[in-house]
């Protein structure tokens, strides 16, 4: 409620006047081993409220510079981690381990180009 009802909406109930500047972090999607009440994908929930930013990692890259976003960024975010991404490793580019390395928030990132399709998505689906 207060991440739905309060932060989403605090902006807006202040006419601009009051920020949020909040980051919720927590596990996304199916995992081994738990069950359906623990195994579930909040990613179209959370993206629904007005006032919410909504990330999802895929790589470590992705983690570090969206996180970094999230904290800098003065309105209410949700960075949602899929579960099964616990423990695998990524490679980080010089880039990425820069202190000043962030990513824009709302920014899409093409993995492959190309000219054919476009295909979207998001945290584990990407890889």
């Amino acid at each position: 409620d207060q991440v739905i009802n309060s932060a989403g909406k605090q902006f807006y109930m202040s006419a601009g006047d009051m920020p949020c500047p909040i980051v919720f972090r927590g596990p996304n999607g199916h995992s081994a081993g738990t069950a359906a009440q623990h195994s579930q994908c909040f990613a179209a929930w959370y993206s629904s409220v007005p006032g919410l930013k909504v990330v999802s990692p895929y790589s470590s890259e992705d983690a570090k510079g969206l996180m970094k976003a999230a904290i800098r960024d003065p309105n209410p975010v949700v960075v949602l981690e899929h579960e099964l991404m616990y423990g695998v490793s990524f490679p980080m580019s010089d880039q990425a381990q820069s202190s000043d390395f962030v990513i824009e928030i709302g920014k899409a990132k093409i993995e492959k180009p190309g000219t054919d399709v476009t295909l979207i998505s998001f945290s584990k689906q990407v890889g």
